[in-house]
């Protein structure tokens, strides 16, 4: 299986950083340092493309494009997206020898080096490549010259060049015929489908990671998700989204970069660096650094990252508890709407989660290219530089960090209100309409619900619980209701309680509990007067549990009592 290798350390040759302080000393050493740390090798993706090109669009441009790329080496070939004369698909050659074809689009859609392309037809969908003749099923890249682009997401797949301007036309026909070969990309993600909070049951759940994904990578499967590799272009904003866990960033995983990043600032804390602050950046916003290199502040210690998406809530927290006295995420205009709203919904989840033990919120910041990075650094760090290593489980991250910083904190509250959507909280039951049947129980992924075995108690623990709703959804009653909050004090989050309990009702046989008096009063009294309940050994059998209901079922008299249903009855209560 093939490779690819993580090298998450800023390279000084890329961002050059003064030196020529103590604080510059500092940091150029505990950088050289950074560098030199084992990469961590993840599994790579592989695409072959053998050059065949789709160029869609207007007949003029799609000719005079597609000139250019066979001039170039490629084996192109032409779509006019616009319905047939007579509503049906038609291929012909144009003057140039190429094969054009004439139809409306129906689906689009793959990856470099496999676009499935159809089209509408009088006997249903036609398959684009094979009606050309071409001997295969599918396109290795595509050349959109469309007003709208045919494939219209956020991020375009892998050989798909959407050129609606002559400038991007450009840089897709000089950019075209060098996409020939065998690509390999790393698999940016793993999945555990067991802790995945999107459905159970068939109820729906979570959608974080859908909603975040800006490649269409991630579909519903019902129950679970599917992430598509070849899609995946390592945003990121799937495992900084995912409540659980449940989707990890792997280039690198979370344990190794968060041992380098407090690493790195061990290193230079030792060498008497002050004031640390931590800038994640991408290669987006390599160039930026580079401009304003000479204005950056001595203590900013810099880290390019795959993608800024991928570094979520659990890295910055961690920063802090490691010592950093600000983090900061550089970000530009060209950075993906699903990623840069992700990003927002965790900062301020992360700062009210630092007001409420009263830190200062603009420790974390999102810094535009525009603005530029500040110039200052708060003076003094949050707490004393913890020492505690990085898990690759997310949740275990965020509460080391958190609970380290609650140490140390100003203010020291119990919990604190979150805004909707969180990760964490609690939930509330109405005890009046709660019938204790368990279901919220059965869908909980998270095990945050449970029962209790022999007697009729719902049990919580506050420190499994995702906010995933999939709780309030089973419910019958509709008795639950979230309520996210952070809990600082791990002894109470840990400690399971008490949401509802009631009394058993016990067999009237054999004695065994098997329900609650209220859920037995509440049968009761809405089968009271109904036609098959009029003889009161039926309900005598109510009360019993269910071994024993059999048993008199059949031994009553030797056999099965048989009712007739009364000629004037409805089926719900008595005759009319």
């Amino acid at each position: 299986m093939s490779t690819a290798t993580a090298d998450n350390a800023p390279d000084a040759a890329r961002v050059p950083l003064s030196a020529n302080t103590p604080d510059g000393e500092a940091r150029r050493a505990a950088l050289d340092e950074f560098a030199q740390r084992p990469r961590f090798e993840t599994t790579a993706v592989s695409y072959l493309s053998r050059g065949v090109v789709l160029v869609i669009g207007d007949r003029e441009r799609t000719q005079s494009a597609a000139v250019a790329l066979k001039q170039g080496g490629l084996e192109a070939a032409l779509l006019f997206n616009e319905p047939a004369p007579k509503g049906d698909v038609t291929v012909s050659m144009t003057a140039d020898e190429l094969v054009a074809a004439q139809g409306a689009i129906s689906e689009c859609s793959g990856h470099l080096g496999h676009f499935l392309v159809r089209l509408e037809g009088k006997q249903g969908p036609v398959n684009l490549a094979r009606e050309m003749q071409f001997k295969r099923d599918d396109f290795d890249l595509i050349l959109d010259l469309s007003p709208v682009p045919v494939i219209d997401i956020q991020v375009p797949p892998p050989g798909y060049y959407p050129a609606r301007s002559a400038a991007a036309l450009e840089r897709a026909l000089a950019e075209l015929p060098e996409m020939v070969g065998e690509y390999e990309k790393p698999k940016y993600f793993a999945y555990d489908p067991h802790i995945c909070a999107h459905g159970e049951r068939g109820l729906p759940g979570c959608r974080r990671c859908i909603d975040a994904c800006p490649t269409d990578a991630i579909h519903s499967l019902g129950e679970r998700i599917e992430v598509d590799p070849y899609l995946c272009q390592g945003g990121g904003s799937c495992a900084t989204a995912c409540p659980t866990g449940a989707i990890r960033y792997v280039y690198p995983p979370a344990s190794h970069f968060l041992d380098g990043l407090r690493g790195l600032l061990r290193g230079y804390r030792e060498r008497d660096g002050s004031r640390p602050a931590v800038l994640f950046y991408s290669e987006w916003g390599r160039d930026q650094l580079v401009e304003s290199s000479g204005r950056l502040p001595d203590s900013l210690l810099p880290i390019e990252v795959e993608d800024v998406g991928s570094v979520g809530i659990e890295v910055w927290l961690s920063a802090l508890a490691y010592g950093a006295h600000q983090v900061w995420l550089l970000i530009n205009a060209g950075m993906p709407a699903a990623i840069s709203n992700e990003l927002a919904e965790q900062l301020r989840l992360a700062r009210e989660m630092l007001a409420g033990m009263g830190c200062e919120p603009d420790r974390i910041a999102m810094i535009s290219a525009a603005d530029g990075v500040p110039a200052t650094v708060h003076g003094n760090a949050l707490a004393a530089a913890a020492g505690f290593a990085g898990f690759d489980d997310k949740r275990t991250n965020i509460r080391l960090a958190m609970d380290h910083l609650y140490q140390h904190a100003r203010k020291q509250k119990k919990s604190v209100s979150l805004t909707a959507p969180a990760p964490f909280g609690e939930i509330k039951v109405n005890r009046g309409a709660c019938t204790l049947c368990m279901g919220c129980v059965a869908v909980c992924p998270a095990r945050a619900l449970s029962d209790g075995e022999d007697m009729p108690r719902l049990t919580f623990i506050e420190a499994n619980c995702v906010q995933c709703g999939l709780c309030a959804t089973a419910c019958p009653e509709d008795a639950i209701k979230l309520a996210p909050r952070y809990v600082y004090e791990a002894a109470v989050r840990n400690k399971p309680r008490t949401l509802h309990e009631e009394e058993p009702f016990h067999c009237i046989s054999c004695g065994k509990p098997f329900a609650t008096k209220s859920v037995m009063a509440r049968m009761q009294q809405k089968l009271a007067g109904h036609w098959m309940y009029r003889d009161p050994n039926q309900v005598r059998r109510l009360e019993m549990c269910e071994d024993c209901r059999i048993e008199d079922l059949y031994l009553k008299n030797g056999g099965i009592e048989v009712y007739d249903k009364p000629a004037n009855s409805d089926s719900s209560g008595g005759s009319e």
